[in-house]
C-alpha cells in the first residue's frame, strides 16, 4: 500500500545530472541583486518564525485498526539569508518512518522552503527523498521576475506566483473563505517535478475534530488530485484547520482503496495567535 502511494507521488524516477557549481551558485549568489522586481504584497497573519508543528503518522483500515507509521515536523526557522535581497522564511519539513515500518519502508525525507516574507512565494525549494531504495534529491531555484524555475534537470516558464508543495502548505493557511470562488474553490499553481499543476482546493464545511491535543472547530478543506490505482476519486484528501486567525492544520486523512493514511498534529509551539478554535471540554 505505502509503494503503491509512493509510486503515484513520486512518478518521475529520471535520472539528473549533479552539477555542483550550480548549487554553490544558488547558495553562495543568492544574496545578489538580480533585474528589479515588482512583487505583490501578500498579507500574513496565520504564522510567524519559530513555529513549530508535530504530526503522527498512521495506516488505518477494519482489519488493521491504527498502525503508527511514522512522525512528521514541520518548523518555521530563522534565517540571514536573503533571496535577491529580500529576507525569507525558511521552512523545514522532516517525515520518517517509526518502529516496524523502518523494516520493510524506511523513510527519511527532507525538504526546505525559502519564501518571501512579503509576497508569500518560494526562492528556493530542496528536496531530499529517501523512501525504501528510492532516492530523489532536487534543488530548485525561483526567477519570479522571469516567470521561470531552474531544477538540476530542467528549466521552466511558471506562471506568476507559483509554489513549491511546501510554501504551498502555509500560503493557504493565509487565506480567508472570502478569497474562495462563489463555488467554494481556490486554484493554487505550484511546482514539483519539472512541471506545474493546477490544484483545486474546495472549501466543504465547518467541523468539529477529536485529537490527542483537544477538541478544535476546524474549517474542511478538499485539494483535487488524479485518480489511480491508490485514489478511489478525485477528491480523495480532506485536511481540517481551526477555524481561527493560525489556520492550523490539525488532521488529514488520504482514503485509498483499503483503508486511510491520516495524519495528527500532536504537538505545537511558538504560535503567532491564540488557538480560539479550541473547545473547552
Amino acid at each position: 500500500m505505502i509503494k503503491k502511494l509512493r509510486n503515484l507521488l513520486f512518478s518521475k524516477q529520471n535520472s539528473y545530472i549533479v552539477y555542483l557549481f550550480f548549487v554553490l551558485f544558488i547558495y553562495g549568489f543568492s544574496g545578489s541583486g538580480l533585474s528589479a522586481q515588482t512583487l505583490r504584497t501578500h498579507p500574513n497573519k496565520a504564522f510567524g518564525e519559530g513555529e513549530f508543528l508535530r504530526y503522527k503518522v498512521y495506516y488505518s483500515s477494519m482489519f488493521t485498526g491504527n498502525v503508527t507509521a511514522g512522525e512528521a515536523t514541520i518548523d518555521v526557522k530563522s534565517t540571514k539569508q536573503k533571496f535577491f535581497n529580500r529576507e525569507v522564511w525558511k521552512i523545514v519539513g522532516e517525515g520518517k518512518s517509526k518502529g516496524a515500518f523502518n523494516w520493510f519502508f524506511k523513510v527519511r525525507n527532507r525538504y526546505e522552503s525559502f519564501v518571501d516574507k512579503q509576497a508569500m512565494i518560494p526562492y528556493l525549494f530542496v528536496r531530499r527523498t529517501r523512501e525504501g531504495n528510492y532516492r530523489k534529491d532536487d534543488d530548485v531555484l525561483f526567477y519570479p521576475d522571469q516567470k521561470v524555475a531552474v531544477s538540476r534537470t530542467a528549466r521552466k516558464v511558471t506562471p506568476e506566483n507559483v509554489q513549491d508543495f511546501v510554501s504551498a502548505l502555509y500560503f493557504m493557511r493565509t487565506l480567508s473563505l472570502r478569497d474562495f470562488d462563489a463555488d467554494s474553490n481556490y486554484y493554487l499553481d505550484f511546482f514539483l517535478d519539472d512541471s506545474v499543476y493546477i490544484s483545486k482546493v474546495k472549501y466543504i464545511g465547518t467541523e468539529d475534530i477529536k485529537t490527542e491535543l483537544g477538541i478544535f472547530r476546524c474549517l474542511k478543506i478538499a485539494p483535487m488530485m488524479a485518480t489511480g490505482n491508490v485514489f478511489a476519486d478525485a477528491y480523495p484528501i480532506f485536511v481540517w484547520v481551526t477555524d481561527d486567525k493560525n489556520h492550523l492544520p490539525i488532521l488529514a486523512e488520504a482514503k485509498v482503496v483499503v483503508g486511510s493514511v491520516k495524519m495528527e498534529l500532536i504537538e505545537y509551539s511558538n504560535l503567532l495567535n491564540p488557538v480560539s478554535s479550541k473547545r473547552k471540554e
